[in-house]
């Protein structure tokens, strides 16, 4: 199922944590819900599960308005926090929870069988919810948000609390997931959505400041190719003055002398490594290095909400 979010606002007293915010995410996509704390990030995901009330604008599921039309059936959601009832066994609390999503009773053990073994639950399944480790208890959440089998899944901080090993096994559940429902994914942890995600979607203050995949931001941010070079030469200023010279360089950068090493930044739209490969040839330096410097979707984030 899509979803289509249309001039939403949302604010709590005179701070408008959400600010005229619209974008859609398509059936079997998944799209990385990037912000720094406070960004809004939060607010949007329970708008849109319809646990808070919006002031402004409209969401639709699947062309349906939520204003209108109960749609709760169709999201599993899962919350940062992950309230769970730690008196109850895992087994009994996937019960209650396909119970409330109106799980048909005949199917109920047979969701409940798939979710354990889906999220690796079997050796824990039988002990109270209270006795896991805070990663077992992420995995019991992601199980209740997706025992009734919804089309849409709104994960925030999926991956909070779970070890190495465990963040790549529910990482890979997400993206086969992914294939055949509409996932939105809040995370702190960036390499995750690079590995994860299909769309980057990042807001700041409650308004959207970069939408595309991760290779599309990167060439948005750069704007200009940058080259780490080493060669061996006689003389690293002579290297640094023909580098300089070259009509299709903007910068040059020493960053070792002793090493001749330096970045080299191109003007924008055009590329240097030939230029720098026949100056090297022409020379008689021997290059031993060239690489493209990738920015980093860090260096993207940073960038877009600190202001």
């Amino acid at each position: 199922m899509d979803i289509s979010i249309d001039h939403l606002s949302k604010s709590y007293g005179f701070q408008k944590a959400v600010d005229d915010l619209s974008f859609r995410v398509k059936t079997g996509e998944i799209l990385g819900f990037l912000g720094p704390n406070g960004a809004g990030k939060t607010t949007t995901m329970k708008m849109i599960t319809g646990y808070l009330p919006m002031d402004e604008g409209n969401i639709h599921i699947h062309g349906q308005s939520i204003k209108e039309y109960d749609m709760n059936r169709f999201i599993g959601y899962l919350p940062e926090n992950n309230p769970l009832y730690h008196d109850m066994p895992v087994v009994d609390y996937l019960k209650f929870s396909a119970l409330l999503q109106l799980v048909p009773k005949l199917e109920i053990e047979t969701r409940i069988k798939k979710m354990v073994k889906v999220c690796g639950l079997d050796d824990e399944k039988h002990k109270k919810i209270g006795e896991l480790s805070k990663g077992y208890r992420q995995r019991v959440g992601l199980a209740q948000a997706m025992i009734h089998d919804p089309a849409i899944l709104i994960l925030d901080e999926p991956t909070s609390g779970l070890d190495p090993n465990q963040i790549v096994e529910i990482r890979e559940l997400i993206r086969e997931l992914g294939k055949e429902k509409t996932v939105i994914l809040s995370t702190h942890i960036l390499p995750e959505v690079e590995a994860t995600c299909d769309r980057i979607l990042i807001i700041n203050r409650g308004k959207i400041v970069a939408d595309g995949t991760a290779d599309s931001l990167r060439k948005q941010a750069k704007g200009q190719q940058v080259l780490r070079i080493r060669c061996e030469a006689p003389d690293y200023q002579e290297v640094f003055k023909q580098l300089n010279e070259l009509s299709n360089v903007a910068t040059v950068d020493l960053i070792d002398k002793n090493e001749l090493r330096f970045e080299v930044q191109s003007r924008p739209n055009v590329t240097s490594n030939r230029q720098i490969f026949q100056l090297c040839v022409e020379k008689g330096w021997i290059l031993t290095e060239m690489i493209p410097f990738e920015t980093k979707l860090e260096d993207i984030f940073r960038e877009l909400t600190t202001n």
